[in-house]
């Protein structure tokens, strides 16, 4: 579903082109607990950081699916550097439902990587010119290599209800701890970040309501512009991708590794002749298709809207939960069928795949991303019941 030209394209061959490098990369990242400096580096100048910066600051504006074709192709090649990768792309796009004033900030260099914290676990707290920004946020993935973190807090309306809102906030003035110590995507440097009365400009501040319904009072991509995205939507589709992309790297890391292997107390010197071994390959493909099918229909409902102009429905956005949630599934599903079938060996840390397997299970337990959870959103909507959630 890619539609955009050469500029796109260009930085989908570089991602390809530089895979082998990266998935070398992921033992090291495992080990330090945060990507290589190298891969950032060489994303940088592949342009990924620029595929969602609006063209007018020197951007990709890049089309969701083509995004999608280089976060999968990422994850894909390395577990943890895709997986942040795709959180400082995903969120680069939120800079755009601000004022114009924050986007000319935040954009300014025209290559741009937020990581985000949309629980709201701080607070905001007026003052002139702005507010003052106190509170802590745990899991911020790629927290050590981002430019501006996108922030949820809660903000006293008129009434003094706590009202949750966003800001957006430089890196430089946060405070990060060393405290990500985790069994799985151990790569991604999720700290816990702090700020303790940092001082945000009032246009860099805005209603999360107002963002996840899709609309905020100054908005310079509304219309059909063929980038106006529903929220959850959009980061249903980004994270999904992730998952996908890890599912057909570790498909492929299995299949490198199987000529020459036999099964341990069988007869099989050759474990791809073996009939079980021959179905749960088949099995683990089908669902990695079954998966990427799937994908293509919310892809496509996304760029339908914001071409013409108009916002999912209600059941629409619900069903690209349940439908995002599902392929993760069965990506999980398939990385597990061939785990099984790797081996007692795989379990050494020199062997890739476990690391893969690892971090698609300790990933698929993202609250927003679970399976349960959407199944049950999307089945609300196929009986007519109310979402029971502002997330969507």
């Amino acid at each position: 579903m890619t539609t955009t030209g050469s500029s796109v394209a260009a930085v989908l061959d570089e991602v390809k082109a530089l895979a082998g490098r990266i998935r070398e990369s992921g033992a090291e990242a495992e080990q330090r607990r945060w990507i290589p400096d190298e891969n950032i580096e060489l994303l940088e100048k592949a342009g990924v950081f620029r595929l969602n910066v609006p063209s007018r600051f020197g951007g990709l504006e890049a089309p969701v699916a083509d995004q999608v074709a280089v976060l999968s192709e990422l994850a894909r090649a390395d577990t943890a550097t895709g997986w942040v990768a795709m959180i400082w792309v995903s969120s680069s796009w939120v800079p755009s439902l601000f004022p114009d004033e924050a986007q000319q900030e935040v954009y300014a260099e025209g290559s741009v990587r937020v990581s985000t914290g949309f629980t709201p676990s701080g607070t905001l707290t007026p003052e002139e010119g702005g507010y003052s920004l106190t509170g802590s946020w745990k899991w911020i993935s790629g927290a050590r290599g981002a430019d501006y973190g996108l922030l949820a807090a809660l903000l006293a309306g008129p009434d003094g209800t706590p009202v949750p809102h966003a800001a957006l906030v430089p890196f430089s003035e946060l405070e990060i701890a060393d405290d990500w110590h985790a069994a799985a995507a151990s790569g991604t440097g999720s700290s816990t970040v702090s700020a303790a009365g940092v001082k945000v400009p009032a246009h860099r501040v805005v209603s999360l309501i107002d963002v996840l319904g899709g609309a905020t009072g100054d908005r310079s991509n509304t219309g059909a512009t063929g980038r106006n995205y529903a929220f959850i939507p959009f980061f249903m589709a980004q994270g999904a991708s992730a998952y996908l992309g890890i599912a057909r790297g570790a498909y492929e890391l299995f299949l490198d590794r199987l000529p020459g292997r036999g099964i341990t107390y069988t007869s099989w010197t050759d474990q791809s002749q073996s009939p079980v071994t021959q179905i749960q390959v088949a099995t683990a493909a089908n669902k990695i298709a079954a998966a990427e099918a799937l994908q293509e229909t919310w892809l496509r409902l996304l760029q339908e809207h914001a071409d013409a102009g108009t916002q999912p429905s209600l059941e629409e956005r619900a069903a690209v939960r349940g439908k995002a949630g599902y392929a993760i599934q069965l990506a999980k599903e398939a990385v597990d069928e061939l785990f099984e079938a790797s081996g007692a060996s795989v379990i050494m840390r020199d062997v890739p795949f476990q690391r893969y397997h690892r971090d698609m299970r300790g990933l698929a337990l993202h609250a927003l991303f679970a399976f349960n959870t959407n199944q049950e959103v999307h089945g609300r909507a196929i009986l007519g019941l109310a979402p029971d959630t502002p997330f969507l």
